[in-house]
């Protein structure tokens, strides 16, 4: 008789970890789209794939066909998979059929964290870093350039089409069976509220390059409208409102020139990734924002397509907050960390009225409009001072 593969792995081996971790989650909602009748392909245990993912992820191997490799090769794999070997394929569907609950794990993994005391939030660090997108800079394209390469591919098919039926229309039977700042903040919201709608939406991105192109199509045209619904109501605002006192907001603004195609461009292989600025230059991709305790536990993690990390402090706090809050950690963090370009002057001295001290080195960009002679020190006093 072979030996208990068991055997072969210490005690102390990252994979009894996640096994015992996965033991003790809610994976309800991974079951819940199984049938229960008996009827169907047997399935590979939800609990074993969950836990072979966070294995795999905890290892930082992300691909599909390695898992399935080191499966055959791999004594933790073969462990955490009962010695079965799910192909790249089931893996994949796996990941893609159970995206949100995956996600969902997030709060699980922070729960299970804090019930051993790992999630202590005296001190709490804030950074960002620029992540690629699974798409190259050169994928991005304006609106002109994808109506005509749509053009160019319908003609394409008409072309072979007619090669192939000539005169007839090709699904016939056969014969034997035939019968400004204030506007750009205007702007700016409705655009964050577009951004919201997307999320919510979190369509998923089409395989096919024509329907990718018929997307990016369609959400330049949709960014066009709000463009333009923002600054009519932004001018309709400029002609009938008041200022505190009562008086009118002077004469209206030069009406918006409305352009008559989107002039912005999107990138057709990922259309929610952006053109960011990384450590090296732009990359297509997005600002990934983490927040970690003393003990290197993430408590939050998000993810932006803003190029800088100023104006992401607040909405990072909110972050941990809630995770917190959904942990069951009813502490508050005493002292937030963040390095300079999180220099955001409202949003730290919000978070210092809700009782944390802010902890972050002025910016000077950001802190040239402050008065002449507010010094470096005194302005982070200023700031973070309960």
């Amino acid at each position: 008789m072979p030996p208990s593969l068991r055997e072969w792995l210490p005690a102390n081996h990252l994979a009894w970890f996640v096994l015992s971790s996965v033991e003790a989650m809610d994976l309800a909602p991974f079951y819940a789209s199984y049938r229960s009748d008996g009827h169907g392909r047997p399935a590979h245990d939800p609990a074993m794939m969950v836990a072979l993912l966070l294995y795999a992820y905890c290892k930082g191997q992300r691909s599909s066909r390695v898992i399935e490799h080191e499966c055959v090769e791999d004594i933790a794999y073969r462990v955490i998979a009962a010695n079965e070997v799910p192909d790249h394929t089931t893996i994949a569907r796996f990941r893609q059929r159970h995206e949100t609950a995956l996600a969902g794990l997030f709060s699980e993994v922070l729960t299970l964290c804090a019930q051993e005391g790992l999630v202590k939030v005296g001190v709490v660090a804030i950074d960002g870093t620029k992540i690629h997108a699974n798409a190259s800079r050169e994928a991005t394209r304006d609106y002109e350039q994808i109506a005509k390469e749509i053009l160019e591919q319908a003609a394409e098919v008409d072309r072979q089409e007619d090669e192939q039926f000539g005169d007839a229309r090709g699904d016939e039977l056969p014969a034997e069976l035939s019968t400004e700042q204030g506007r750009r903040g205007w702007l700016r919201e409705a655009k964050r509220r577009l951004d919201a709608k997307r999320a919510e939406e979190a369509r998923p991105i089409a395989k096919a390059r024509p329907e990718r192109l018929s997307e990016s199509k369609r959400r330049l045209s949709e960014d066009l409208a709000v463009e333009r619904a923002a600054n009519r109501a932004y001018e309709a605002y400029r002609t009938r409102g008041v200022d505190k006192i009562g008086r009118g907001l002077g004469a209206p603004p030069k009406p918006f020139q409305s352009p008559t195609t989107p002039q912005g461009e999107i990138n057709v292989t990922d259309p929610d990734s952006q053109l960011v600025h990384g450590m090296r230059g732009w990359i297509q991709g997005y600002n990934a924002q983490a927040a970690v305790n003393e003990s290197q536990i993430v408590i939050a993690a998000e993810v932006s397509t803003a190029s800088p990390d100023f104006g992401q402090l607040d909405p990072m706090v909110h972050a941990v907050e809630a995770e917190l809050e959904a942990a069951g950690v009813t502490e508050a963090p005493d002292v937030l960390l963040a390095d300079a370009g999180y220099c955001h002057q409202k949003q730290m001295q919000d978070i210092v009225s809700r009782g944390t001290q802010v902890l972050i080195p002025p910016d000077w960009k950001q802190t040239q409009r402050h008065p002449p002679g507010l010094g470096r020190w005194s302005l982070r006093v200023h700031a973070t001072r309960p």
